[in-house]
């Protein structure tokens, strides 16, 4: 049996892995019936009081910390370098899903990988869902990441009464042909109406389509190109990248480059 696509869902600040997979269970399962939703809880416990606390049970986690303008983190660097390290050892991965800080990271992940500064070893991602997701606002990180119109598809929730309307609104811009999904409620996991599931499920289903689509173009040859074909020393250039993209500590320094640049 074929395995499943997996995604990648990060959740929000001070909240676990085990919530936001219980808010996205409030979905319809149809939607996500095709892959497998995997749910890493953040790389630092808690730093203070969680908004949902008496709601859901801890513990809690934070993926990095921020000012109160957004524009200086504390450990991101070191939550990149962890990320980085998760997808490679638990994936590959489709996509990704957030929630909040984690569609925030996210979609900084997307924009560095499509600038060839992260996950070089990593298949392009081909989704990503972001609900009340942000951009970061440091001039030198969005130089990088938002440099280009990221062409990854993308799916942006965005609530009438979420304190991030806006914000999320402007990330949504950051991506190429985005769907935006507008719903009534404030800064949460919205409850999906007939439409909105319909186009989560159109969603989803076309990324499915596609994947089948190169999988049988590269079975027939179409995209393929015979190792055999290639000159000596393509062949050994490709090996030289091969075993640098399998460099730990490499990655680790583009990650620090492309934090600081």
């Amino acid at each position: 049996m074929e395995k499943k696509m997996k995604i990648l869902c990060l959740h929000g600040f001070r909240t676990s892995g085990s919530f936001l997979k219980k808010q996205i269970s409030k979905w319809d399962p149809s939607i996500f019936a095709q892959f497998d939703l995997v749910f890493p809880d953040g790389l630092f416990p808690a730093g203070g009081k969680s908004e949902i606390e008496g709601i859901f049970a801890p513990p809690y986690f934070e993926w990095f910390q921020f000012d109160k303008d957004f524009t200086e983190y504390t450990n991101l660097e070191e939550c990149i370098s962890y990320l980085c390290d998760y997808i490679t050892r638990e994936g590959p991965f489709a996509g990704l899903l957030g929630f909040s800080q984690g569609a925030t990271l996210s979609a900084l992940l997307l924009g560095y990988q499509a600038q060839g500064k992260l996950l070089k070893e990593h298949p392009p991602f081909k989704l990503f869902v972001s609900v009340s997701g942000s951009k970061f606002r440091d001039p030198s990180i969005c130089e990088v990441a938002y440099k280009d119109a990221i062409r990854v598809k993308s799916v942006h929730f965005i609530g009438e009464k979420d304190w991030l309307k806006l914000p999320s609104q402007e990330l949504a811009t950051a991506f190429d042909n985005p769907l935006i999904i507008r719903h009534p409620q404030g800064h949460t996991v919205p409850r999906l109406d007939e439409v909105s599931t319909g186009q989560m499920r159109n969603f989803t289903a076309e990324i499915i389509r596609e994947s089948i689509e190169k999988k049988h173009e590269l079975e027939n040859g179409e995209v393929k190109v015979d190792s055999e074909e290639r000159k000596p020393e393509e062949m050994s250039k490709i090996n030289n990248q091969e075993k640098s993209a399998m460099d730990i500590n490499k990655r680790e320094l583009e990650i620090a480059e492309a934090v600081k640049a």
